[in-house]
């Protein structure tokens, strides 16, 4: 029996709720919501780090971010690293990344050097939109070099401190502003954006490897900021529509100071749902050519995302501590043929992104090593019972999170504590440690945390008993 392909579709900062199927009336995303209705939808599903770096290796070796080493941003993931491309490599699998990676940091490096393989066959590395001589630079020049000015979203503030420092010079139009507090129209055709470029270089990766079995991943940079869009998926909404979430009576003389006024808010969802539906149409490309090419039916197709964006929640925009529900709960969904599990399928059991690799390797038919700290989804995509987890974990370095049915539970390095009680307060805005009517529920979220520290060891292998 033939192992099945593995394409895995793979957004920057895409909360859980950005999609039309999780109930969002505002986003248009037909294509995602149409992956869902064929697929497994995982609607609790928690990423290991509130931000990038640290997520993305967590995901991609089914580790925890604290058992890599990499709790925080800026540690280089160590090239020897085992992750699921070299997991898969034994068994015949052809690897490639397509996009964004973000395994090493990118503001201190020249991007036209060789990137570490870290298990794949084939890279194609853009982790930012533009800004350095990269491999979407290099495809924009090879197709439309007169519009090579038009495609830097612009320089990140590190590294203009770092081309500062070193003298560098790199002669790339960038715009002015960052992050621009709205959205922006795409100053270049909409076929030369980045998410674009993933997804024509992930289209040919797959008529180029279509007799191979493969593993691809489609490192998508939207929607994160800044929130640049083509103009024709800025055209698809109406921001005076848009539901705005609540705040805190406590909060409210804050909102116009922190950005968050009603027509920031709207002005910030317009940029992200324009930048989410620009995906969703290149997903739906790239599941239209998987149909063409015939490899539909032997490819699991996973779509998720490395951690969410506040948005205005909390007065905050971006992500980061203390990882609320719209930070570190994204999307998964998984659509494999072979499964088993009825079309539409919506898993409601908490479930990690450390849970993708194990699950991944067991469709492939291939071994779990013991250091792997995720647990399979194999039984939700084959329709049979499945357990899932009582609790999630995220984790940063000096503090970690545990999200329950009801609770989030924080502990710091320093002994601080927080605990929300998430029935009376969806959004996580009352702090209720200190409540003495919640002392038994503040020890009990203490207890599973430590078991779940527990749990996670991995000791290397016995080789003697001394």
């Amino acid at each position: 029996m033939r192992r099945p392909n593995i394409l895995i579709l793979y957004t920057d900062q895409q909360r859980w709720d950005a999609l039309g199927v999780e109930g969002n009336r505002d986003i248009a995303t037909p294509n995602l919501d149409a992956l869902a209705g064929e697929g497994v939808r995982f609607s609790r599903h928690f990423v290991q780090s509130p931000i990038c770096m640290p997520s993305r290796a967590s995901m991609l070796t089914g580790r925890y971010p604290s058992s890599l080493g990499v709790p925080h941003m800026g540690v280089p993931l160590p090239a020897d690293t085992v992750t699921l491309p070299r997991l898969l490599r034994n068994y015949g699998y052809y690897s490639g990344n397509i996009g964004k990676l973000h395994f090493l940091p990118h503001a201190n490096r020249d991007h036209r050097r060789p990137h570490p393989d870290y298990g794949f066959d084939q890279l194609e590395i853009s982790d930012e939109p533009g800004c350095y001589e990269d491999a979407y630079r290099a495809w924009v020049r090879r197709r439309s070099p007169a519009h090579l000015d038009d495609v830097s979203l612009g320089l990140p503030p590190a590294t203009q401190t770092w081309q500062r420092t070193m003298g560098v010079r790199d002669g790339i139009a960038h715009p002015a502003e960052r992050f621009p507090h709205g959205p922006l129209a795409f100053r270049g055709p909409d076929d030369l954006s980045h998410t674009a470029f993933v997804a024509e270089q992930t289209l040919e990766f797959l008529r180029a490897n279509r007799d191979r079995t493969f593993l691809c991943v489609a490192g998508f940079y939207s929607p994160h900021s800044p929130w640049v869009a083509p103009q024709r998926f800025l055209d698809l909404y109406h921001p005076e529509t848009f539901t705005l979430p609540p705040f805190p009576a406590e909060l409210q003389a804050r909102r116009d100071a922190a950005r968050c006024g009603e027509a920031d808010l709207r002005a910030a969802r317009h940029g992200y749902y324009a930048m989410v539906s620009e995906v969703d149409h290149h997903v739906g490309r790239i599941l239209d050519g998987l149909d063409a090419l015939g490899l539909a039916k032997d490819t699991v197709v996973v779509f998720t995302s490395d951690h969410g964006e506040w948005l205005g929640e909390h007065l905050r925009y971006g992500k980061g501590h203390p990882a609320h529900d719209c930070v570190s709960r994204v999307p998964l969904m998984v659509r494999w043929p072979a499964g088993g599990a009825a079309a539409g399928t919506c898993v409601q059991r908490f479930v990690e992104a450390v849970d993708l690799v194990p699950t991944l390797l067991e469709c492939a038919g291939a071994p779990l090593p013991g250091e792997l700290q995720g647990r399979s989804l194999l039984a939700a995509l084959r329709g049979e019972p499945f357990a899932g987890r009582d609790s999630a974990l995220t984790e940063h370095h000096g503090w970690t999170t545990l999200r329950t049915e009801r609770w989030r539970y924080l502990c710091h390095a320093d002994g601080r504590e927080a605990l929300y009680d998430l029935e009376a307060d969806p959004l996580g805005y009352v702090e209720v440690a200190a409540d003495p009517s919640q002392r038994e529920a503040l020890a009990a979220c203490r207890h599973l945390l430590l078991q779940r520290l527990l749990e996670r060891e991995r000791p290397l292998p016995r080789i003697w008993p001394y």
